[in-house]
């Protein structure tokens, strides 16, 4: 058994095996960046990756919050600091029932070669709590935010560690959180959250970034093929932001949007997902915050498709799996090549089980792993950092420009990458090894 076999297993699989979805990131990177760690001893010696498997903070805490009627209810957050090799850690935080140490762990793992591949000085982390949203009322979500950074605000900071939002943490949440850290902090500290409001001091596109970042990438992938994503019907998968974002970008390119969905199900419509149709899913899900079935009693046309995802719903030339982690899998996999699917695009975290991938990957489709293709989000979160550094505040023309130039960069690398090491085109290895040669290189100058 070689080095990296033996910490795959013994540092991962044996110590942590109820760990599921941090095991299938670390077997995913792992086997992707191979070559580089077989190929060079200094890895080994320096132990760069028994070292970047653990997380350099793991930090569990209470959260007792009040709800309206007065019960007192108790939660669980955490907060993972995983790499600061290259600058202060930087991930979101996610309020949903399954929120539990090994997602966290996979979300902050991915974060540290997802932030490295933008080029910005930015570690990774990733946190949140088991807490759900869903059915509180404004002052409920409140009061748990409020509690939540009563404990955060000590470990957090501009140069230490800037949280986001992420699944169930938006502008309201980010806002309530920032509150409360300028209250108890006595510090306005204006980069220790991003993802914040307009007015005071959020960055314009953000919203929007993960969403267009992973349409520009799709669009670079076709590039080498001498295509584009104009005339492309396109999967959808999620109804939230980046699918939102996904889907605006998509119509804007000359794609044609067919489904988008929800935990309930999936909603197809042959017609298009666009003008009319896509302002009605923005008020839906973002103001009456209703669920996508509703969508076809505006639009009888269209079909709902209770519990189904869609991918073996409809014949697309391009899937951007954009709601939760492995909802794609081999099934779908058989059936999007089956469909003539040439593009997979990862709008979310580690949307695609390992099967999935490999499947895709034998049948010549172009695949981009989630680390490379939605890293939009935090690109322009490091943007909104970098606004509120400096006291400036770009237009959107601006910044949707250095999100694109990011993400035609991020390509480029792992492009690049996956050539070098004898896998050209396959960018799940370019994006693990470009990304993982950044951090490698600074853990090691740095003695890290």
């Amino acid at each position: 058994m070689s080095w990296v076999d033996e910490v795959l297993e013994k540092q991962v699989k044996e110590r942590w095996p109820w760990q599921k979805e941090f095991i299938q990131a670390v077997t995913e990177f792992v086997n992707a960046v191979r070559p580089v760690l077989e190929s060079d001893p200094k890895y080994k010696k320096h132990a760069i990756l028994e070292r970047i498997i653990v997380p350099e903070r793991t930090i569990i805490f209470r959260v007792t919050w009040e709800r309206d009627n007065g019960d007192i209810e108790v939660n669980y957050g955490y907060r993972i600091q995983m790499n600061s090799a290259l600058g202060p850690y930087k991930g979101g935080l996610r309020f949903h029932p399954t929120v539990n140490l090994s997602v966290l762990k996979f979300l902050a793992f991915e974060q540290i070669f997802k932030n490295s591949l933008t080029g910005l000085p930015l570690g990774g982390g990733k946190g949140g709590s088991n807490f759900d949203p869903k059915g509180k009322s404004d002052d409920e979500v409140r009061r748990f935010c409020q509690a939540f950074m009563t404990e955060l605000y000590r470990h957090v900071g501009s140069d230490i560690d800037v949280p986001a939002g992420d699944i169930g943490v938006g502008a309201r949440e980010i806002g309530y959180l920032f509150g409360q850290y300028k209250k108890i902090a006595n510090l306005h500290d204006g980069g220790v959250l991003t993802g914040k409001t307009v007015g005071w001091g959020g960055s314009l596109i953000r919203p929007e970034a993960t969403g267009y970042g992973c349409v520009y990438f799709a669009e670079e992938m076709l590039k080498t093929k001498g295509d584009s994503i104009g005339g492309k019907r396109v999967l959808i998968s999620g109804s939230g932001n980046v699918a939102q974002y996904a889907a605006e970008k998509v119509n804007q390119l000359g794609g044609k949007v067919i489904s988008l969905s929800d935990s309930g199900g999936t909603v197809i419509d042959e017609d298009g997902i666009s003008g009319e149709k896509w302002e009605y899913v923005m008020e839906l899900k973002n103001v009456k915050r209703g669920r996508i079935k509703e969508y076809v009693e505006k639009f009888p046309t269209a079909k709902y498709y209770e519990g189904k995802r869609p991918w073996g719903l409809a014949e697309a030339e391009i899937a951007m799996p954009c709601a939760t982690q492995n909802e794609l899998d081999l099934d779908d996999a058989k059936a999007l090549v089956k469909n003539g699917c040439m593009v997979v695009a990862e709008g979310s975290n580690m949307p695609t089980t390992l099967e999935a991938t490999d499947y895709l990957l034998e049948n010549k489709v172009l695949f981009a792993p989630g680390k490379a293709s939605n890293a939009g989000g935090v690109a322009t979160s490091g943007l909104e950092m970098s606004q509120n550094s400096m006291r400036l505040f770009w237009t959107k023309e601006e910044v949707d420009s250095k999100l694109h130039n990011i993400m035609v960069n991020i390509h480029q690398s792992c492009l690049d990458a996956a050539k070098e090491f004898g896998h050209p085109g396959n960018y799940v290895v370019g994006a693990n090894i470009a990304g993982f040669l950044r951090v490698a290189k600074a853990m090691i100058d740095q003695g890290f």
